[in-house]
This record gives C-alpha cells, sequence and structure tokens, in this order.
C-alpha cells in the first residue's frame, strides 16, 4: 500500500479514473473494480500487520490489508475468535469493514460493523482522519459498508469474541421442504450461535426447498490453534462449459441431501470445514466455466418471506437455471452500523449461477424485481450488473454515502448505479433503471495497481 500521502499527490488521483482500495479480491461482483482508474492494493508494497493485540480485553489493531486468517491465527490461541464471518478467510480488514459483512450469526452478532471501534482513514481532501461511533461519525457510519468509495482505510481497532475452543459442535437437520425450514429456523437461531441452511433448488413438487439446517456452536474443548490446514484439492483448469448445470447437478444435489441422514445428527468438526470449505479447494470458480458465475443473494423480510423465497426459487427453474450453492439464512433485528449495510430484519436466500448470457440476465432481473416487489434488497458487493433503479430501492442511504465519497474515490458499482442516478436527477428524472454491460466474475483480480513507491 502507498505511504501516507504519497498516493495523494499521484496524478492517478486525478481525472476521470480515479482511485479504488483493493483489498485481496474476494468480492463477486464490480464493487472493487476500477477499470477505468487505479487501485490502491491493501496486500502489495508494505507487508500488512497487526499491530497491538490484548489477549485480556480481546481488542486488536491492524492494518487494513491484514487477512482475516492472520487474525485467527494470532488470536485464536488466546481463546479469542473474529465475532463475524463470511465464507471464506481470505478477506481483508479493510475489505470486511468496507461492505459490512455478515456471517452464519447475524441473530446473535449482528455485521462485522458493529464490533469495529476505531478507523484510520486517509482521505484526499482532508488527510488522515480518525473515526469512531463518537467522533467523524458521519464519516465513520459512511465508510463500514461504504465499499471503499469515503477513503483509504489505513487500520482499524476491533473487538473479537471470546471463544472456548474453534472446533464447532455441527446439529444437522434434514428438512424435505421449504416450509420445514421455516417451521425450524427461529427456535434454530435462538438455540445455537451459527445457523445456516442449504437448499436443493432442483427439486420440485412436495420436495421443493428441501435441504439441511446446519447449526454450530463452539465446543468447550478442542483445537485453539487457529490453523484451518491445507487444500483438499485443485481445479486444474477452467472447462469450456461448466458442469455445474443439467444431470450433473441434478444427481449432485441428490446424493447431497442424502448425505445428511435423516432426523437430526450432531457431531464435532473443525472450524475451517465448518466456515470455509471452499478455501479447501483451490480455483473452485474455475468450475463456472469461461464466463464466470454471477450470484444473486436477496434479503426480504419476514412478513410473507416464505413465499417470496418460494418464487425466487421457482424463478430460477423457471429459467432453466440451477444454483450449485443455494443458501437461505435467517438475519435477526440487530441494526447494522453502516449506511449501506445489506444485513436487515428478514431471510437472505443466495443463488449462484454460471454465466450463459442474456437468458441469465433475464433470469436475475426477474429475481430483482421480486425482492424489490417484497420490500427487500439485492447485495451490492455481491453483484455485477444491477440496474441504478434496484440499488436506489434497497439502499436509500446511498445519497448520503454519495455526500461523504472521496472525490478521488470511484468504483465501477458506483458509476454505473449512483452516479446514474445523480445524472437521471440533474436531466429531470431521465431513466436510470438501465446498467453497463456486465461480466460474470469469480475472483476479481486487480488491474492497474499503485505501490508504495511507485
Amino acid at each position: 500500500m502507498p505511504a501516507a500521502g504519497e498516493w495523494r499527490s499521484s496524478p492517478a488521483a486525478t481525472g476521470e479514473g480515479g482511485l479504488l482500495p483493493f483489498g485481496n479480491g474476494r468480492s463477486y461482483g464490480d464493487s472493487c473494480h476500477n477499470d477505468r482508474g487505479t487501485l490502491l492494493d491493501a496486500r502489495q508494497g508494505a507487508e500488512p500487520k497487526i499491530t497491538a493485540f490484548d489477549p485480556v480485553t480481546g481488542h486488536l489493531t491492524a492494518d487494513a490489508g491484514v487477512l482475516f486468517s492472520e487474525i485467527t491465527r494470532h488470536a485464536a490461541p488466546h481463546g479469542w475468535f473474529l465475532p463475524v464471518t463470511p465464507g471464506t478467510q481470505f478477506v481483508t480488514l479493510g475489505g470486511a469493514i468496507a461492505n459490512d459483512i455478515h456471517g452464519k450469526n447475524h441473530h446473535r452478532r449482528g455485521t462485522f460493523g458493529r464490533w469495529v471501534e476505531a478507523i484510520e482513514l486517509e482521505r484526499s481532501d482532508r488527510g488522515q482522519l480518525t473515526l469512531t461511533p463518537d467522533e467523524n461519525a458521519g464519516l465513520f457510519a459512511a465508510t463500514i459498508s461504504g465499499m471503499g468509495l469515503t477513503g483509504l482505510i489505513r487500520r482499524a481497532t476491533i473487538r473479537l469474541m471470546k471463544v472456548p475452543s474453534l472446533s464447532i459442535v455441527e446439529t444437522t437437520t434434514r428438512f424435505d421442504r421449504l416450509a420445514d425450514y421455516f417451521d425450524l429456523a427461529e427456535a434454530a437461531d435462538e438455540r445455537h450461535e451459527y445457523a445456516v441452511a442449504w437448499i436443493d433448488s432442483l427439486a420440485g413438487g412436495q420436495s421443493l426447498g428441501r435441504g439441511h439446517l446446519i447449526c454450530g456452536d463452539h465446543a468447550e474443548t478442542g483445537d485453539m490453534s487457529g490453523e484451518a490446514g491445507g487444500r483438499l484439492a485443485s481445479v486444474p483448469f477452467t472447462p469450456p462449459v461448466s458442469p455445474l448445470a443439467g444431470p450433473f447437478l441434478k444427481a449432485f444435489n441428490e446424493a447431497y441431501f442424502r448425505k445428511a441422514k435423516a432426523g437430526t445428527s450432531v457431531r464435532t468438526v473443525p472450524f475451517a470445514g465448518f466456515f470455509y470449505p471452499l478455501d479447501r479447494i483451490g480455483a473452485w470458480n474455475r468450475l463456472y466455466g469461461p464466463r464466470g458465475l454471477f450470484q444473486h443473494q436477496s434479503v426480504v423480510p419476514f412478513a410473507g418471506a416464505e413465499t417470496v423465497v418460494r418464487s425466487l426459487i421457482e424463478c430460477a427453474r423457471h429459467h432453466g437455471h440451477g444454483s450449485f450453492l443455494t443458501v437461505l439464512k435467517r438475519f435477526g433485528d440487530l441494526k447494522s452500523p453502516g449506511l449501506t449495510s445489506f444485513p436487515r430484519p428478514g431471510y437472505t436466500l443466495t443463488l449462484d449461477f454460471p454465466h450463459r448470457g442474456d437468458r441469465t440476465l433475464k433470469l436475475l432481473a426477474e429475481l430483482d424485481r421480486l425482492t424489490i416487489e417484497a420490500g427487500g434488497a439485492v447485495n451490492p458487493y455481491k453483484d455485477a450488473r444491477m440496474s441504478a433503479a434496484t440499488f436506489a430501492a434497497g439502499f436509500p442511504g446511498w445519497r448520503q454515502l454519495e455526500a461523504e465519497r472521496d472525490p478521488a474515490m470511484l468504483s465501477d458499482f458506483w458509476r454505473r448505479t449512483a452516479l446514474r442516478l445523480g445524472e437521471a436527477a440533474e436531466v429531470g428524472g431521465a431513466d436510470a433503471s438501465h446498467s453497463m454491460d456486465p461480466v460474470g466474475n469469480s475472483f476479481t483480480t486487480a488491474g492497474r495497481i499503485l505501490l508504495a513507491g511507485a
């Protein structure tokens, strides 16, 4: 990462292209793309470090480019773990803040932003600032979930969660239809720290929405090393056509559904397998084919959620698309601190599809429509093609974020959503519902990167 003040004096900080902070490229969409400008890479240049850790209180301060895997290895031997973690340990601290990530325990811990104590931010127009819930509070709220647009996060202080071990007591309940999940979900949240469901998106009829409710709690004794283990396998090449469709996907879902015993089973598993199963398969994104994948994550309110979720699954089936990894979770009512945070009370459904051109885009647009009509929202940091209108409907706080945006910072996502909304307003309500030509993404990669000393 560039030294303090260096990037602000760079010619790249001026002009249409602008700058954008870049973490480790694990977003599925274009929120960490700046194809017309320059990326400020948090993992390049000076090695990111954990600069302070109190093993008594669990307070940790680290550079923005530090990975979650590095925090876990540092803190776990002292009995501390990340209070909120997504489905990969290879995200950066700065990226977790910028996207206000959530995990399998939103009902207990809320979003990651709730655990942030302070942020050291550098802006092109105001220099270095300290942000807390009380100091520069408006900018603090905008930076949490601000997708890197409020400036360059240098480091942050967070609170970790005390745990007896990293081993997880996993409780799996197989259910035969979608209604059964909704009968189980609220009680599961009350009993367990973590809860998430896998859904067979290809099952129809009375079996529509069948799957596994997978709950977890930290075991009283077990692993405290924080080491996640190595890879089990790797995908060596990108196939010309994705195998994650048709008869193969149907057979896989059937086998995976039967893998769990009928009723409820309990076992103790390593934390990495519970939280980060895909991390153990190298280049798994290649399985989606040469055009990559689209992931659609929506959240809809509690009222009527079962009907809406059923409609979303049926919509994908109607369009001839099967989702390889279909995840359903219940969000709690803990308020997110960010202006544009995705989680809110309700149920969140995640679907992913190989990019098959216009037919896939039509499906995704219809999923957007169903979500917005239900009073929900589509996750911006897993998106590469939603319209400006869809974004505005789900995130009315976008105007405040635009007001707090560092004038040097831009992303491809912000260009095709918020900036178009602003342009439409200036010309008296011109249509802002279209979006840029989308490209399916697996993992984003840095294009032009400004390094320290460049």
